[in-house]
């Protein structure tokens, strides 16, 4: 059985490696970047962070299941998958552990905007004691927009600062915001009242039809003036311009960034010259989070080998 790991070889912590080593019956093909080319001759796909289209799918000649690494699979083009009975399936963050590492660079994100970080060493260096003026975390109001598995685990961390937490979902949910500790969680449709309200908004949405360029021209106005933006969902969700012109304007006062609108990101990009804190799309990349989704994959391969039902399977026709 052919797998195609559709990244660099040591991406992701060594991940690849270890699958190696956990199947040596398997055959491990790495693409070298974060395109496919083809998938003729290959049994299995592990796309990271590769669209999977339509068009891509074409080529499969004998493809048997997409295993993603993480959660995310917005890349990936269900219907056709599903079309040509390819067998879809993730590794949800709440089950690997990916929601509390993302949600701990989310809380360092915010820690990091709230105390000035961009600036910290340079006054160090200049000697200059007692600056920069921060704010603290106590009192303020956080918004998270989306409440999957990082959003849930935000809400809990968030409690310990002694926050005021309100959140957005796609159903309003009194039952959530009772055990999470919430104010209230309400629809999307109202997602104006949090931005109007928050101090610290974070994102921790998918990409799709509903919420790509979520973050607007309309949308950004909408924001209290002087908070801030984290986005630890997908960076198609902030449209890249609109944030830049609101850091410039000073209409937010900071971003946090771990996702953009193209990755990897033009490092030269004027943006970086503003109060942005930007970290290379690595909120699962730590120890547990790779481990656990390494356990995912894994047992999914030897599930596949052995003709037993796939874990976490996503492909299936809605009902």
């Amino acid at each position: 059985m052919r797998i195609l790991f559709a990244a660099p070889e040591n991406a992701w912590g060594g991940m690849l490696a270890k699958l190696r080593t956990a199947h040596p019956e398997l055959e491990f093909v790495a693409s070298g970047d974060f395109r496919i080319a083809t998938l003729q001759g290959f049994d299995v796909l592990i796309p990271t962070m590769s669209e999977v289209s339509s068009l891509v799918l074409q080529s499969a000649d004998r493809l048997q299941l997409i295993q993603q690494m993480g959660a995310g699979l917005e890349g990936v083009d269900m219907s056709a998958a599903r079309e040509r009975g390819i067998a879809v399936c993730n590794v949800p963050t709440d089950v690997s552990g990916n929601a509390d590492s993302v949600a701990e660079l989310g809380i360092y994100l915010m820690l990091g905007l709230a105390r000035n970080a961009r600036v910290i060493g340079q006054h160090l260096q200049e000697g200059r004691l007692g600056r920069p003026m921060g704010l603290s975390l106590k009192g303020k109001t956080v918004g998270l927009a989306g409440l999957g598995g990082i959003g849930k685990a935000l809400a809990v961390r968030l409690a310990g600062f002694g926050t005021r937490l309100i959140g957005v979902k796609r159903q309003p949910d009194t039952g959530l915001a009772q055990q999470l500790g919430l104010d209230w969680v309400a629809g999307m449709d109202d997602l104006p009242e949090l931005l109007a309200a928050a101090d610290f908004v974070v994102f921790s949405l998918p990409d799709n039809e509903a919420t790509h360029g979520l973050i607007n021209e309309r949308t950004i106005e909408l924001f209290k003036p002087g908070a801030f933006l984290i986005n630890l969902g997908r960076g198609g969700l902030v449209e890249r311009d609109v944030l830049h012109q609101a850091l410039s304007s000073g209409r937010l006062a900071g971003a946090g960034l771990d996702v953009f609108w193209q990755e990897p990101p033009d490092a030269n990009d004027p943006i970086f010259d503003c109060n942005l804190l930007a970290t290379p799309h690595i909120g699962g990349v730590t120890d547990i989070s790779l481990e656990g989704i390494y356990q995912g994959v894994s047992e999914n391969l030897r599930r596949l080998q052995s003709g037993q039902s796939l874990l976490y399977r996503q492909d299936f026709n809605p009902t």
